[in-house]
């Protein structure tokens, strides 16, 4: 599904150079839910952005459901993210003036659905993450956990070969984080839908199939395999 060899970001020049992302390789297999893990500043949202082509990597290849990302174009790239990549992030990233279904049915339309394909598909989507009841509902008038879960359907609506979550659960209590987790988890499963999720919280590695630790932009032994901290 996914493969990196001497996937390298460099930022700056000279003196004043940074290695966000060190020489990594790596191997994520379809069906897969990995965590990316490590401390502030070891390279986890590099990597994200760079698997999600929200970024190019100065040196290294990067393949990606067959296809040598590094290769595209820009028209390309855009293309490909927008067919087979499912993004979430942490701030929800919905649109307010728009209801649950129509920040659904922007992208989709975007994808070329007609209006009726987009109605019934967004609907479909929305009861797959238990809002089928707050369709016309705008983003102020759902909970955080509530929005997290659109945005999760709107990531999920093009069935994307990949999706990429950044921290979901940073805004969300304990409580919607588990929810949030818990439906990521069973859409991984039930889907085979291949996950790589950015987290910082012990807690969560349970729900991981295996965890990508990051130290100073490498790859290292995972500190914490060995502990399985209980939910909150």
């Amino acid at each position: 599904m996914i493969h990196a060899h001497g996937l390298s970001k460099i930022y700056g020049r000279g003196n004043v150079e940074v290695r966000a992302l060190d020489g990594i390789d790596l191997e994520i297999q379809r069906g897969e839910f990995v965590g990316v893990m490590g401390a502030s500043g070891s390279g986890k949202s590099t990597l994200l952005h760079l698997i999600g082509l929200l970024d190019r990597p100065s040196s290294g290849t990067l393949i990606i459901a067959d296809t040598d990302v590094t290769r595209l174009s820009e028209q390309e790239r855009t293309i490909f993210r927008l067919n087979r990549l499912g993004y979430v992030f942490q701030d929800y990233a919905l649109v307010p003036e728009l209801t649950a279904e129509e920040n659904i049915f922007l992208p989709s339309r975007v994808r070329g659905m007609t209006a009726t394909e987009c109605t019934r598909t967004c609907r479909d989507i929305l009861g797959l993450v238990g809002l089928r009841d707050r369709v016309s509902f705008l983003p102020g008038e759902l909970s955080g956990g509530e929005q997290q879960r659109v945005a999760i359907a709107r990531a999920l609506v093009n069935n994307p070969a990949l999706l990429l979550a950044d921290e979901p659960c940073a805004n969300l209590d304990s409580r919607n984080s588990v929810l949030i987790l818990d439906l990521i988890r069973k859409l991984n499963r039930d889907l085979r839908q291949t996950v790589v999720m950015v987290s910082h919280e012990d807690w969560h590695r349970k729900y991981f199939d295996r965890v990508l630790y990051l130290q100073d932009g490498k790859i290292v032994e995972d500190p914490g395999a060995k502990s399985m901290p209980a939910t909150p």
